[in-house]
């Protein structure tokens, strides 16, 4: 089995190739790649003191859950690119990546067509880090954090569509919910999505779920890159939410939330 994955270069999405390695014959990883220093390092996010220290957190949870960057196994075919030209290159240069089995999404940009079109076609399925149709967009487990939403801190496996995390779903993954640094409770709510998805790829059982629409009358949130800026970083920060509000929200609270056949890893 040959698998495709269109990601990016943090540790999280080199951690998602790695797995995927483990039951592929062969990897092909698009990697549109972005500054492993946001924050400190002006990008996809403004380099300011408060990104800094807001993304300083990020960096250190995300060494936590997965480890420092590190090179492809021998299984993986590796083409990066500058973040958001993936949709520029010419169909005929990403052969024979389009020739696998299984097509993933996770952390690429906006994706055009005619490659859409492609990987729609092939059944692809992308990794939405939010629990739709709740949260959609950009940062989405920031902001359920922010709004004290800590159960919905997840993610949503679905079919790629030309709409932004608006396929239908397959089902939710999300960590197992105990008090934890909320950055670290982010991180595992990644590795929750990466470790489900191998079982279900390995399994086969992925290919046979019914995919289910989204309503989007349930959406609660739907934010933007913009949306998060040095003011709400800064508020969040200041928040300082503890474990032990954490712990007493995960015990006292019965979700009001309907999920899809979740899975809590």
């Amino acid at each position: 089995m040959n698998i495709t994955v269109f990601t990016s270069n943090q540790p999280r999405h080199q951690s998602l190739i790695r797995d995927l390695s483990g039951i592929a014959d062969q990897v092909y990883a698009i990697q549109e790649c972005n500054t492993v220093f946001p924050g400190k390092v002006a990008d996809f996010f403004k380099k300011s003191n408060v990104m800094q220290e807001y993304f300083s957190n990020v960096i250190a949870a995300e060494r936590h859950v997965f480890g420092d960057l590190k090179f492809h196994p021998d299984k993986v075919r590796s083409l990066p690119l500058k973040m958001g030209d993936l949709s520029s290159v010419p169909m005929e240069e990403l052969e024979p990546a389009l020739n696998s089995d299984i097509f993933i999404v996770f952390g690429a940009s906006y994706i055009r067509t005619p490659l859409i079109d492609t990987l729609v076609a092939k059944k692809a399925i992308n990794i939405h880090m939010g629990v739709s149709p709740y949260y959609r967009g950009s940062s989405c487990n920031f902001w359920a954090l922010r709004n004290g939403h800590y159960d919905l801190v997840g993610s949503t496996i679905h079919m790629l569509s030309k709409g932004l995390d608006s396929g239908a779903m397959l089902y939710h993954a999300l960590p197992e919910q105990k008090a934890c640094d909320p950055f670290v409770l982010g991180m595992k709510a990644v590795r929750a999505a990466h470790k489900s998805l191998v079982q279900t790829i390995s399994s086969g059982e992925i290919m046979t779920m019914k995919p289910v629409a989204q309503d989007k009358n349930l959406e609660i949130s739907y934010t933007r890159n913009q949306d998060f800026n040095d003011d709400v970083a800064k508020a969040y920060l200041e928040s300082n939410i503890s474990a032990d509000s954490m712990e007493s929200y995960f015990t006292q609270n019965v979700s009001e939330f309907e999920l899809l056949r979740p899975r809590f890893i």
